[in-house]
Formats: C-alpha cells, structure tokens, sequence
C-alpha cells in the first residue's frame, strides 16, 4: 500500500482550506507533492497562493539573468513539471486545486514578470511589485476566459492554465504600464 492510501479517507477530505498533519507529510515527502507545495511555501497557514507568488521572486532573481529565450524555455520546463507534480499532489490530497499547491503561483508570476527581463523595458524592483499585485489581483479576480478555465479543466492542467493565462494578463498589463 502506498502513503497517499494510507491517508484515512475521512481526513482526507474535499476542504481546500485545511491540511491533516498526514496530508502534510505527504506532500514533503514526494518530490512532486514537494514541487507542487512550492518548496513548502504552499504550507503557510494563510494566503497560501500570495505566500507561493512571493516564493516564486527567490528562483526568480537567478532566472532574471537568462537570455530572454532561456527565460521563456525554463518557464516552459516549469510549466511541464507543474503539470505533472500539481497532478499528483490533487490526487494525493483528493483535491484537483487545494490551497497548499502553488506550484502554479510560481509559473504564473515568471510569466508576469516576463516584461521585467524584456532588454525593451527599463525594470526596477517597483516594477516587481506592481507586476507581483497585477498577477495576484488577475489570479483571485479571475476575469474571463480565467475562470470559465477554472471551472472546466480537471488535474494538473487545470491546476495551472489558470494560473498561465493570469501571469499573461499581468504581464500584457505590466509592459504597458513599463512603455508608458
């Protein structure tokens, strides 16, 4: 029998809040419920996409210093490696989406942080920010076409394709604003 099967199925439960003390252990203890949980920064007791997103800055400032077509590749990487790790945790946890995966918050803020390393737009920590709350505000908003994504798709894919298209509006948004 495998850990997530020896997760009572009472305690592991359909509340997208909360996490059992074995539900926990179980996301560290796999490197894709590790991945998904954001290197444990999807385990802080509150905001855990807000906390995810500003994880999401610390791998940044070394992915910053890559060639943009690099920048973009290792996004990609990121994404394929969400897909799987974020698919996994949801079946672990019994939840496609649970509060604790943000593995999604990291992809989704590279992406909106794309304009930042753009040699065409001159960047500045204030430019982090604003790209930071222009992706938090897209993520829980979710304006059309996020939340019908939301809404519709299933597992791993469904875990980040919200969280991609939101880091594209923040980022079509965020280099704007850096132009003007």
């Amino acid at each position: 029998m495998s850990d997530h099967e020896n997760v009572n199925e009472n305690e592991a439960s359909f509340d997208k809040k909360t996490l059992t003390p074995d539900q926990r252990r179980l996301l560290l203890a796999t490197p894709a419920g590790w991945l998904a949980c954001g290197f444990g920064s999807g385990l802080a007791p509150f905001a855990q996409g807000t906390a995810g997103s500003l994880a999401a800055i610390i791998p940044w400032l070394l992915l910053r210093s890559l060639p943009l077509q690099l920048y973009v590749f290792a996004i990609v990487v990121a994404f394929v490696a969400g897909l799987w790790a974020c698919g996994i945790a949801g079946r672990m946890l019994g939840v496609d989406d649970h509060r604790s995966i943000v593995w999604d918050e990291f992809v989704g803020m590279w992406i909106a942080l794309i304009p930042t390393v753009m040699p065409a737009f001159w960047a500045s920590w204030s430019s982090v920010v604003i790209g930071f709350l222009l992706f938090r505000l897209f993520d829980v908003w979710k304006p059309w076409p996020i939340r019908l994504l939301d809404q519709r798709l299933k597992g791993g894919v469904g875990v980040m394709m919200d969280d991609v298209v939101a880091g594209v509006f923040a980022a079509i948004v965020l280099a704007f604003l850096l132009r003007f």
